[in-house]
C-alpha cells in the first residue's frame, strides 16, 4: 500500500498507548536508550499517571526488596514462569538506583515494601514529567485510541481527533475494555479480566460493629479450596481485608469469580497451631485462673473483638473454672473462626485485573506480540499480575525495560 496513507499522521519513531506507570517508564527508557527518538504518549484521560497517584494510600509502594528472581517470582499467581528471566535483566535494585538517580532516594520499610522517601506518590510523578521533559516526549491527554494499522512496516493509530504513524508502538493501557477489544480485533488472543486484589463482604456478628481493628498474622484459607494465605488481617465495615486477604484474592482470583464470589473461608487469628494455643490455655488456668476471661485476650487479639469470639458460655468465667468443653470451643473460635462471604470489593488503591494478553502471544524476552513486528506491550495489558506490595509495578518497570531496548533496536532497524 502507499504510503499516501499517512499523509496527515504525525510521524514518531515510538508512539506509547496509555499514559500510566508502564506506559511512561517505557517512553523514558526507550528515549534514554536510543538517540533523540521522538516519543508520543497517547492517554485517553484528561489526567496521566493516575493509578500511581493514588497507590500505597498516596505514597506510591514502588516495588518490593526482593533481590532474587527466582524469590520475586513466588509473588505473581499468573506470570511466575514468564517473569523468570526478565527479572534478571532489571528487578527492584535496578528501580532503586534508576529513582536515586533521578532525584527520588527510596526507603525500605519493614515489610519489604519500597516508597520513595518523600512518602508522597507526586515524587514519582514529577520525575516522571521532568524525565519526559527532558527526552522532549509528548504527552497528549484525552487521546483514545480508536484503531491500529500496520502497513509498510510502519504502524498508524488513528484517534477520534488525530491519527500518528510510528516505527514502533508500546501498548500499555492496563485494563482499558476498549483498548483490549482493538487489540482482539489484531487478532491476538485475550483471556477475560476478573478482579483480583479485593476485600470480602461479611456479615457476621463475630466483627460486626469493629471496623478498623486488626491482628497482625491471620492464617486465611478458603474452605474446600487449596487457597491460603497469611499476614496482617483487618475488619472494616463491609467485611475483611489486609494483605491476609489481598494476597488470598489475587491467588484465587479465577475460581472466586467462578464461584460468584460466594465462599466460606476459616480465619485463625493468631496464627499458632491448635497445640500452641491449648498449650498457652492450659498455662492461663495454671497461672492466671483467679483472673476473669473477658479480661486475659490472647497478645494480638484486640480487646472487643477477643469479647466477640469469646462463647458465651464462659465469658463471666475466670481461667481456672474454664472445662475442657469450654476451652475446645474456645480454640474453635481463636483458630478455626468461620465466615459466609457475599461479595467482594475493589480495593481502589491496589486494584489489579486477572486477564489481558495471552502470555503465549508474547515473546518475553523482546516483550513483542509474536506476530506483529514492531507491538510491543507492557504492564497489566499482558495476563500478569501479583499480590500487593509493590509486586504490580515492579512488573510493570521490567516489562517497559526490556521493551524498551528492543524498541530501540528495531528502531535502528526500520
Amino acid at each position: 500500500m502507499s504510503s499516501a496513507i499517512y499523509y496527515f499522521s504525525r510521524m514518531y519513531d515510538l508512539i506509547v498507548v496509555g499514559g500510566g506507570a508502564a506506559g511512561f517508564f517505557g517512553a523514558i527508557q526507550s528515549a534514554e536508550a536510543g538517540n533523540n527518538l521522538k516519543i508520543g504518549i497517547l492517554e485517553s484521560g484528561s489526567k496521566v499517571l493516575t493509578k500511581v497517584k493514588i497507590s500505597g494510600g498516596g505514597r506510591c509502594n514502588v516495588t518490593h526488596s526482593c533481590f532474587v528472581p527466582n524469590d520475586m517470582i513466588l509473588n505473581y499467581p499468573r506470570g511466575e514462569k514468564e517473569l523468570r528471566g526478565s527479572f534478571h535483566k532489571f528487578l527492584c535494585g535496578d528501580m532503586m538506583e534508576w529513582l536515586e538517580k533521578n532525584g527520588v532516594p527510596t526507603k525500605i520499610e519493614e515489610d519489604g515494601r519500597v516508597f520513595p522517601n518523600s512518602d508522597d506518590s507526586q515524587s514519582i510523578i514529577d520525575c516522571f514529567l521532568k524525565s519526559c521533559q527532558k527526552h522532549n516526549i509528548e504527552v497528549h491527554t484525552r487521546s483514545k485510541v480508536e484503531g491500529i494499522e500496520h502497513h509498510d512496516a510502519l504502524w498508524k493509530i488513528t484517534t477520534s481527533t488525530s491519527s500518528f504513524t510510528a516505527k514502533s508502538v508500546l501498548w500499555a493501557t492496563g485494563s482499558s475494555p476498549s483498548a483490549w477489544r482493538i487489540l482482539e480485533g489484531l487478532g491476538l488472543k485475550l483471556v477475560p479480566p476478573v478482579p483480583s486484589l479485593f476485600t470480602f463482604k461479611i456479615q457476621d456478628g463475630k466483627i460486626q460493629d469493629l471496623p478498623g481493628l486488626s491482628v497482625p498474622n491471620a492464617q486465611v484459607k478458603i474452605l474446600g479450596q487449596p487457597y491460603s494465605s497469611q499476614g496482617p488481617l483487618l475488619i472494616t465495615h463491609w467485611g475483611l481485608s489486609g494483605p491476609a486477604i489481598l494476597k488470598l484474592s489475587a491467588w484465587a482470583a479465577r475460581k472466586l469469580a467462578e464461584l460468584n464470589y460466594q465462599f466460606e473461608i476459616q480465619v485463625n487469628w493468631l496464627g499458632f497451631t491448635k497445640e500452641e494455643v491449648t498449650h498457652t490455655l492450659e498455662d492461663f488456668r495454671k497461672y492466671q485462673g483467679s483472673k476473669k476471661i473477658s479480661n486475659s485476650n490472647f497478645e494480638g487479639i484486640p480487646k472487643r473483638l477477643w469479647l466477640n469470639l469469646l462463647p458465651k458460655s464462659i465469658k463471666d468465667r475466670n481461667w481456672a473454672d474454664l472445662n475442657k468443653a469450654g476451652q475446645s470451643k474456645l480454640i474453635d473460635k481463636l483458630v478455626a473462626s468461620k465466615f459466609k462471604v457475599n461479595g467482594q470489593n475493589r480495593f481502589k488503591e491496589e486494584f489489579v485485573t486477572a486477564g489481558g494478553v495471552e502470555t503465549q502471544e508474547v515473546n518475553f524476552t523482546k516483550m513483542e506480540a509474536k506476530g506483529f513486528p514492531g507491538l510491543f506491550l507492557a504492564g497489566e495489558v499482558i495476563n500478569i499480575d501479583a499480590i500487593t506490595g509493590g509486586f504490580n509495578f515492579q512488573a510493570a518497570w521490567t516489562e517497559a525495560y526490556i521493551a524498551a531496548q528492543e524498541i530501540v533496536k528495531h528502531i535502528d532497524q526500520a
